[in-house]
């Protein structure tokens, strides 16, 4: 493996336009992982943990937000637009630069089709007339057209959404709070009752704990994307340091939070996979038309999440062009008065994600199905190779250049080998779970066959 990564001969990442202002990449750090998994897929989470859905929480976003720091740490130093695939390079070599960085690429451009269909589906119950495709063609398109004019329309884009599901879980938090205290009108003090009955506040024991654990914390999957944002504004060291500090806290307040307040208020025995517990909640301290509530809130988090992964892929793939890893005619970057944007490498990532919408569509059970499971686990590999990223150029970074670590990670090295041995962990825990089994057989398929391929091109290249 190398040290340092050979220089390729590229465009250099500086003609991207620094359009992001501090305040798209703090509110895109806050919304970045408020999804569509937080809203609904939560639901799973309390069906096998019960309470203790709280401690599972707080698990898997312990582990995120150090892995948070440790990228915002890299990120900050050494800003760049494939972020953590440029760190693993310098770190690691090529073969793991190219890996990771295309591994994410895949995973990003196959969600974005989940997120496209469901919002389409959402859509869809609102005005039956316009069949599900025609919507997803729609948003594809728009969000198409804004990643392609200057980068500022996505922060934009980024900005209101993300301020619109903080705004959501903020207001969710404080009523929850309320009808537990017994202080909304016509309601009595809810207590603690919930959890402690119905089986207790371990009703599945430590195992159900752990099943939550494995339910939830891809959930978290998305905070990436705010260190990629970041080499795209004015002082990315200063921003991405900003960002990182604030989300990582906040976001678990966010999470740990909601989930307190669902199975206090109500017992964890009325949740059901699948269903939002939020619309359940707001349903029985009698908030009108929760359900539609709900729906708008989803669909807003679907959409941004949309964006936001358009947006990091095809920066990711202009990264690997840059280094040599991808076709270099993707480096192709607008002129200043089309922003700086690097048209060819959205335009790459949309025309995937289109295909990726159309196995959606037509063979959801069977192709896409395989598709996405194949990329499910993926993000343990990303995380895996960002903490050992980071435990070998933090040692350098501090003989080579101690006054570039702005953004320190905590407690180095304890913590980033703890991160290291945890995250094999999950995956083992998800061999033996029967349900989240096949996402991580066929991601470690997927995951072996990039290898493979990054193997085999760094043998050839020393052969030449």
């Amino acid at each position: 493996m190398h040290d340092a990564p050979p220089t390729h001969p590229a465009v250099p990442s500086e003609l991207l336009a620094h359009g992001l202002k501090q305040r798209h990449l703090t509110m895109l750090g806050l919304g970045g992982v408020i999804g569509a998994g937080l809203f609904v897929g939560s639901g799973a989470g309390i069906a096998v943990a019960g309470p203790a859905v709280v401690v599972s929480y707080l698990i898997a976003g312990t582990l995120a937000m150090l892995v948070m720091r440790m990228l915002g740490e890299m990120s900050a130093a050494m800003p760049a637009s494939g972020s953590f695939s440029v760190h693993a390079e310098r770190a690691l070599g090529r073969w793991a630069g190219f890996s990771v960085g295309w591994l994410y690429w895949f995973l990003l451009v196959v969600v974005l089709a989940v997120e496209a269909t469901a919002a389409a589906q959402i859509a869809h119950s609102w005005v039956p007339a316009v069949d599900p495709w025609v919507w997803v063609l729609v948003f594809m398109v728009v969000f198409t057209a804004a990643n392609l004019t200057a980068v500022r329309n996505f922060g934009e884009f980024e900005f209101w959404f993300a301020a619109l599901k903080v705004t959501a879980i903020v207001v969710f938090l404080v009523l929850g709070a309320l009808a537990v205290f017994g202080l909304l009108p016509d309601t009595g003090a809810v207590g603690m009752t919930n959890l402690t009955g119905h089986g207790g506040f371990l009703p599945n024991g430590w195992a159900g704990v752990v099943s939550g654990v494995l339910t939830v914390v891809f959930a978290f999957g998305g905070l990436e994307v705010l260190t990629i944002a970041a080499a795209e504004t004015e002082d990315p060291a200063r921003a991405v340091g900003r960002a990182v500090r604030g989300a990582v806290v906040r976001i678990l307040f966010f999470y740990v939070g909601s989930m307190l307040v669902i199975v206090t208020v109500l017992p964890w025995t009325a949740q059901r996979a699948g269903l939002s517990p939020y619309v359940k909640v707001l349903d029985s301290i009698g908030v009108p038309s929760a359900g539609q509530i709900m729906n708008i809130v989803v669909f807003v988090a679907l959409l941004s999440a949309l964006n936001a992964n358009l947006y990091g892929s095809s920066r990711m793939i202009f990264s690997l062009a840059e280094r040599g890893e991808a076709p270099r005619g993707l480096l192709k970057v607008s002129g200043s008065d089309g922003g700086g944007v690097p048209r060819r490498a959205v335009l790459a990532s949309v025309a995937f994600g289109f295909v990726s919408v159309l196995l959606n569509l037509k063979w959801p059970d069977t192709v896409f199905l395989h598709l996405l499971n194949s990329v499910g686990a993926v993000l343990l590999f990303v995380w895996g190779l960002i903490a050992a990223s980071q435990l070998r150029l933090r040692r350098r970074l501090e003989r080579e250049a101690p006054g570039a670590l702005a953004l320190r990670m905590w407690c180095f090295p304890c913590l980033t080998w703890l991160t290291l041995a945890a995250l094999p962990a999950v995956l083992l825990l998800m061999l033996t779970d029967e349900a989240a089994r096949p996402q991580a057989l066929w991601s470690a398929g997927a995951t072996g066959l990039v290898l493979l391929v990054a193997a085999v091109r760094q043998w050839r290249a020393r052969r030449s």
